[in-house]
């Protein structure tokens, strides 16, 4: 178990590495950052100054390295279009980010999954066929026709919630968070459904299909044979088995959730990482592109290292086979 983590550990740093240069990359290809820094009246003798300070003529290796050396640390320079340490930026915007996406993501799971495991065992029934009809058109929609059509509706028509801002917050240390307020509990809820209802829709057809595909198999007609009870049987038979594929599917569903809570957070001017990258493009802010970009690999590195210690824990042929 301990060599298995290690080596995902390693992996995981090379993984990092790789997307650290492509990060490292939007600072020589995309614009040049002195030109970003200063105005059109700077000086030549100036500029040239800026750049030997700023180490930008040092060789493209020692930059590198300079660069992974202080990203380690959470250090990725000021950014151009606010003047502001791009560590300070991603810390008053992360928890908005990811109270957004950890409630998006528990209601996915804990709609999706139910959904799933009751349409694979009553396939005929009313509901399952309502169920697979909402489905497909959730994942048919677009994420942002989805939230447009929530504002317009229960924003603009009813007038039950706004339409944007996170509300008040209360700031626990440098963590904020909405859920402890009236407004930010309201505001929260249409971005969460928008964002969640296409992540739901596909764990809904992943687990029937994986619980359909397992209720034909022959230890469940062997369970069935021994006599022992449905309940047993779905539960604590086929759902166990079924998750251990739809384990790496939500995995990965979790972290882009994260990652493309960006067009959400757009439509709903969510103060959040997605607003702030979208932002960024605009005015080629290379700093917080490059920070946003590393911290979302890093999410999917840590959810994916999550997703392979669960397997050990819910598959026992892993743990016989290490």
């Amino acid at each position: 178990m301990l060599f298995f983590i290690a080596r995902r550990l390693a992996q995981s740093v090379l993984v990092m590495l790789t997307v650290a240069m492509i990060a490292f990359a939007l600072f020589q290809y995309v614009g040049d950052p002195i030109n970003n820094m200063v105005d059109q009246d700077t000086s030549l003798a100036d500029r040239e100054r800026l750049r030997q300070e700023l180490g930008l003529n040092d060789p493209v290796p020692v930059q590198f390295w300079r660069f992974v050396k202080n990203a380690a640390h959470g250090d990725f320079g000021v950014s151009y279009r606010l003047r502001k340490p791009v560590s300070e930026l991603i810390a008053e915007r992360f928890p908005a980010t990811m109270e957004l996406s950890l409630i998006s993501a528990l209601l996915a799971l804990g709609v999706g999954i139910p959904m799933g495991v009751y349409t694979a065992l009553h396939r005929e029934r009313l509901p399952s066929k309502l169920f697979m009809t909402l489905s497909l058109i959730g994942v048919s929609l677009p994420t942002f026709l989805i939230g447009i059509f929530l504002i317009l509706f229960f924003g603009v028509q009813l007038r039950w919630l706004p339409t944007f801002g996170r509300g008040d917050v209360v700031h626990i240390g440098w963590w904020s968070t909405g859920l402890l307020t009236k407004t930010g509990l309201q505001s929260l809820i249409m971005p969460a459904i928008t964002l969640a209802i296409f992540q739901m829709t596909l764990i809904v057809r992943l687990v029937r299909a994986e619980m359909l595909e397992v209720m034909r198999t022959d230890y469940i007609k062997f369970a069935r044979a021994r006599g022992l009870k449905t309940r047993a049987i779905h539960f604590g038979h086929a759902l166990k088995n079924t998750l251990v594929p739809v384990i790496t599917i939500i995995g990965l569903q979790v972290g882009s959730i994260i990652a493309f809570a960006i067009i959400t957070e757009s439509v709903f001017q969510w103060p959040g990482m997605g607003l702030l990258f979208v932002q960024a493009i605009s005015e080629v802010d290379i700093p917080v592109m490059a920070a946003y970009l590393m911290l979302i690999a890093l999410i999917f590195v840590v959810i994916n290292l999550i997703v392979d210690i669960l397997y050990f824990v819910i598959d026992p042929r892993l743990r016989v086979q290490s």
